[in-house]
C-alpha cells in the first residue's frame, strides 16, 4: 500500500522520539511494527486474527537475517579485541613512551595522545572506548603540564573519533551491510583518508602549540628519563601492538582472510599480548566478554529495527517520494553530492552516526547510479562526515564521554569550544577528498582491481 504522506509522518517521529532521548533500536523496531500493521492491515474474521498481519513476520525475517549474516560476525570479534587491548594498559603503556619520545616537539603530550587515539582506534574502533580511556589517561597528564583545559579537550575528543574511519571500523562493517558493499574495499578505501585525517590533527597541534607556546608548555628537563629507556619502553609497548595490528589489517586487504576470520586472529592475539603484560586475568576477561556481548546486542538490535523501520518506510512510498524530489531537481553529480553531505552534517547536530548510517544514508544510495557516483568514494565522503556527529554540539558525543570520566575537571562548554578547530579540519578533509578521489579509490584499485559497478 503506497502512502507517502504516511511514510513521512513516520520519518518525522522517528526523529522526535530520537531526541526525547527514547532508545533508539527498540524505536526503530516499535515505529516498523506499528506502522507496519497499519500498511499491511486487513479487517480480521474473527478475535484471533488480529495478529495475523504480515509486520510479525517480516519482523521475524528481519531478525534471522541479522543472526546468519556473516560480515555482523566480525563486530564482536573486533569489540572483543579492544576490550581486551584496554584492559591490558597497553595503551597506557603506549602513550607514556610516546610522550616521552617526543618531548622535543612543540605539544609533545597532545602530539602522543592523538597518535595513541589513531593506533588504539586501529585496534578497537570504538570512538566512546577510546575517548573514555584517554580521558583518564592523557587529560590528567596535560593538565598537570599546565596545558590549556580546550585544547587539551579537543586533542582527546577529536583523536577518540578517528575510530569510526580508521579500520577495522564498525562502522565501517555496518555500512557494507546496509549498503551491500565489500568490506574489504572498503576498509581499504578508508585506509588513506584516516591517516590523512589523523595527520592533518597532528599538523594542526604543532602548528598551533608553535604559535602559542603558552597552550602547551614543553616538559621540565628533569622529568625526562635517559634515551636509552625512553626508547626501550617505546619498543616494548608499540612494536607488539603494531604487528598485531598490520597482521589483522593486512590479512584483511591481502585477501589472506575474511573480515570475520582476521577479527577471531586479533581477538586471539589481543589475548596474548595481554598475557605477555601479566595482564590476562579472569576478571579482565569477563569484563571484556560482557562489554562486547553489551555492545554487539546493541548493534543486532539496530539492524532488526532499521530493516524493519527502512522496510516499511520503502513500501508506504516514502523512498520514492524522496527520490523522485530529488532527481526532479535536476543536480549536477557535484551539487548532489554537496546537498547530501549537507544535509549529513546538518543531521549530526542532533543525531548520533548511528541513526544517520542507519536511516537517512540508505535514502540516497539508490540515487548514486543516476549520478554516476561511485559508491566507495561515496561512502568515504559519509564516513568523514560522520565523524562530524561526535564532534558538533550540542549532540557531540565524544565531548559527553570526556566530560563523563572528568566530570567536574571541565565544563562541557570549555569542552565544545575545544572541538571547533577540528570540526573545520574534518570540513576540509572532505573538500581534499572530493578534489582527489584517489585518496579513497587508489588503494583498493590497486588491491582488488579497478571497481566495476
Amino acid at each position: 500500500m503506497t502512502n507517502p504522506e504516511v511514510a513521512i509522518l513516520m520519518l518525522c517521529l522517528f526523529i522526535v522520539l530520537v531526541l526525547l532521548g527514547f532508545p533508539i533500536a527498540f524505536t526503530l523496531i516499535a515505529m516498523g511494527v506499528g506502522f507496519g500493521y497499519y500498511a499491511y492491515y486487513q479487517a480480521p474474521d474473527s478475535l484471533a486474527d488480529l495478529f495475523n498481519n504480515q509486520i510479525f513476520y517480516l519482523l521475524n525475517q528481519n531478525t534471522y537475517s541479522v543472526m546468519e549474516n556473516d560480515t555482523l560476525v566480525a563486530i564482536p570479534l573486533f569489540l572483543f579485541m579492544g576490550y581486551v587491548v584496554e584492559r591490558a594498559d597497553i595503551v597506557g603503556r603506549l602513550f607514556r613512551s610516546l610522550q616521552m619520545a617526543a618531548h622535543n616537539l612543540p605539544g609533545s603530550m597532545a602530539i602522543a595522545a592523538l597518535i595513541t587515539c589513531a593506533v588504539f582506534s586501529t585496534a578497537s574502533g570504538i570512538v566512546g572506548a577510546v575517548v573514555t580511556l584517554m580521558g583518564l589517561l592523557a587529560y590528567p597528564a596535560m593538565a598537570n603540564a599546565n596545558y590549556d583545559k580546550k585544547f587539551a579537550a579537543g586533542v582527546i575528543c577529536a583523536g577518540g573519533t578517528l575510530g569510526i574511519l580508521i579500520p577495522p571500523s564498525i562502522m565501517l562493517i555496518v555500512y557494507a551491510a546496509i549498503a551491500e558493499l565489500s568490506p574489504l574495499r572498503l576498509y581499504a578505501a578508508a585506509m588513506f583518508p584516516g591517516l590523512m585525517l589523523a595527520s592533518l590533527y597532528i599538523v594542526y597541534s604543532i602548528v598551533r602549540v608553535a604559535i602559542n607556546p603558552s597552550i602547551a608548555p614543553k616538559p621540565a628537563k628533569d622529568t625526562i628519563p635517559p634515551v636509552l629507556e625512553i626508547y626501550k619502553d617505546l619498543l616494548f609497548s608499540f612494536v607488539p601492538l603494531t604487528v598485531l595490528i598490520v597482521t589483522v589489517l593486512g590479512s584483511i586487504l591481502g585477501g589472506l582472510a575474511t573480515p570475520a576470520e582476521a577479527a577471531a586472529m586479533g581477538a586471539f592475539g589481543a589475548m596474548i599480548l595481554a598475557a605477555m603484560y601479566r595482564a590476562l586475568t579472569w576478571q579482565k576477561i569477563q569484563e571484556s566478554v560482557f562489554l562486547c556481548a553489551k555492545a554487539t546486542a546493541m548493534v543486532c538490535w539496530l539492524f532488526v529495527g532499521s530493516w524493519t523501520f527502512a522496510s516499511i518506510f520503502s513500501y508506504l512510498g516514502g523512498h520514492d517520494v524522496i527520490e523522485h524530489w530529488v532527481l526532479g531537481m535536476e543536480l549536477a553529480p557535484w551539487q548532489f553530492l554537496v546537498m547530501v553531505q549537507a544535509i549529513i552534517f546538518v543531521l549530526g547536530w542532533p543525531l548520533e552516526w548511528s541513526e544517520i548510517l542507519i536511516i537517512f544514508v540508505p535514502i540516497f544510495l539508490p540515487m548514486l547510479d543516476n549520478f554516476g557516483v561511485n559508491p566507495y568514494f561515496f561512502a568515504m565522503l559519509v564516513a568523514l562526515n560522520l565523524q562530524t556527529s561526535f564532534l558538533t554540539p550540542p549532540m557531540a558525543m565524544s565531548a559527553y564521554y570526556l566530560k563523563g570520566v572528568l566530570k567536574n575537571q571541565i565544563e562541557l562548554v570549555e569542552i565544545f569550544k575545544g572541538l571547533i578547530p577540528y570540526l573545520g579540519i574534518v570540513l576540509f578533509s572532505m573538500v581534499l577528498l572530493y578534489q582527489f578521489p584517489e585518496i579513497a579509490l587508489w588503494l583498493p584499485d590497486y588491491l582488488f582491481g579497478e571497481y566495476v559497478p
